[in-house]
C-alpha cells in the first residue's frame, strides 16, 4: 500500500458506550503516521464469509447464539457481552480483508496486524466522520473481539477445535493535546488466524460491488449468497434454504417478500425470481418455492479472485 501522511478533521469527543471504561472512549482523529491506509483498491470479502451466516442481521444487540448446519458444514456463533457481531460490524472485516488482498496483489509482505485510520475506513464504507461514527467503530471492534465463533470449515489446510474471535486484539491509539483532548492516531487490529489463513493460503477473496455498503442488511446477504452461488455454478435454490444460508431468523413466509423486492433490481448484479417447485400442489409449503438467480451486467468491475501468493 502507498504510505503517506494526512491531516484528519478534529471533532468533539464521542461518549463512551454504556458500561464501558471511560478511559477507552473512541478518541479524537488527529495526526497520522505510516500505516496500511488509505485503501485504493476495491473492497474484497472472504468466500466463506460471503456464503454463510456468521453475522447478525440487526443493529440491535442480538444476544442469542446463531447456528447453521448443512452437509459437512456447521457454524456456531455465540454473543459477547454486547451481542453477536452484526452485518454492519462486518464492514471492518471487509475493510481489513481489502487491505490484505491489496498487499498480496502488490507482492507486499503480509502480517495479521493492520493499522489504519478511521477516516479512511469511513471513506471506503460511505460513513460520515463524526463523534457517533467513531463510537460506532469502537463498539463494532468490541463486538468483533467478543463474539465467539466455532466452525468445522477449514482454512489454509487447517481446522480449529474450539472458539475464536474475528479479531484477536483491537486498539485505538491516540495522543493528548495540552488541554487533555484525545486525538486519534490509528486503529490497530490483529486479525484471527482462521480468516488470515483463508485469505493468504486459500486465496478465497472476491471483489464486492461498490454499492454494497448502501444496501440493507437482507440485500447485503442476498448479494453475498448470490455471488457465492454463482461462483459455485448454482443458479437456483429453495427459498427455505436461501433463508437459512442468509441467516434470516424468522418464518419463511416473512422472508419471501425480501426476495420479491430483490426481483425489482435492489441487489446489484443479480435478478431474483420465485416460482413453485416442480409438481408442487396448492398445499405445498412456501419453504419449497424455488428462487432463480440470474446474473445481469453492472457498471462495476466483475468479481475476481485475489492473485496467488506463496505460503508463508
Amino acid at each position: 500500500m502507498p504510505k503517506g501522511k494526512a491531516a484528519e478533521p478534529r471533532t468533539s469527543s464521542p461518549k463512551a458506550p454504556a458500561g464501558a471504561d471511560k478511559s477507552a472512549v473512541a478518541p479524537m482523529q488527529g495526526d497520522l503516521f505510516s500505516m496500511d491506509s488509505p485503501l485504493r483498491g476495491g473492497v474484497h470479502g472472504e468466500l466463506s464469509l460471503m456464503a454463510y451466516p456468521f453475522f447478525a442481521l440487526t443493529k440491535q444487540a442480538w444476544m442469542k447464539p446463531l447456528a447453521y448446519s448443512t452437509g459437512d458444514i456447521t457454524i456456531e456463533v455465540n454473543p459477547g457481552h454486547k451481542g453477536v457481531a452484526n452485518i454492519y460490524d462486518k464492514e471492518v472485516i471487509l475493510y481489513i480483508a481489502s487491505l490484505m488482498a491489496t498487499k498480496i496483489e502488490n507482492g507486499e509482505e503480509v502480517s495479521q496486524n493492520f493499522v489504519f485510520t478511521a477516516n479512511d475506513f469511513f471513506r471506503v464504507t460511505g460513513a460520515t466522520p463524526s463523534a457517533n461514527a467513531y463510537t460506532r467503530l469502537y463498539e463494532a471492534l468490541e463486538r468483533l473481539q467478543s463474539t465467539q465463533i466455532k466452525t468445522d470449515i477449514e482454512t489454509g489446510g487447517e481446522g480449529e477445535a474450539g472458539f475464536f474471535s474475528w479479531v484477536e486484539t483491537a486498539r485505538l491509539q491516540y495522543t493528548k493535546t495540552r488541554t487533555g483532548e484525545r486525538r486519534l492516531k490509528a486503529v490497530n487490529v490483529r486479525l484471527c488466524d482462521w480468516l488470515f489463513r483463508a485469505i493468504l493460503k486459500d486465496r478465497s477473496v472476491m471483489q464486492y460491488a461498490p454499492s454494497y455498503f448502501q444496501l440493507s442488511p437482507i440485500n447485503r446477504r442476498l448479494y453475498e449468497v448470490a455471488c457465492f452461488l454463482r461462483f459455485s455454478g448454482v443458479t437456483s435454490i429453495r427459498l427455505g434454504d436461501l433463508q437459512h444460508q442468509i441467516g434470516h431468523q424468522s418464518l419463511t413466509r416473512l422472508f419471501k417478500p425480501y426476495v420479491v423486492e430483490a426481483a425489482n433490481g435492489t441487489v446489484p448484479g443479480f435478478e431474483f425470481s420465485i416460482q413453485p417447485a416442480d409438481g408442487a400442489s396448492k398445499s405445498a409449503k412456501v419453504f419449497d418455492d424455488v428462487v432463480v438467480i440470474k446474473e445481469v451486467p453492472t457498471v462495476a468491475a466483475p468479481m475476481k479472485r485475489a492473485k496467488a501468493t506463496p505460503d508463508n
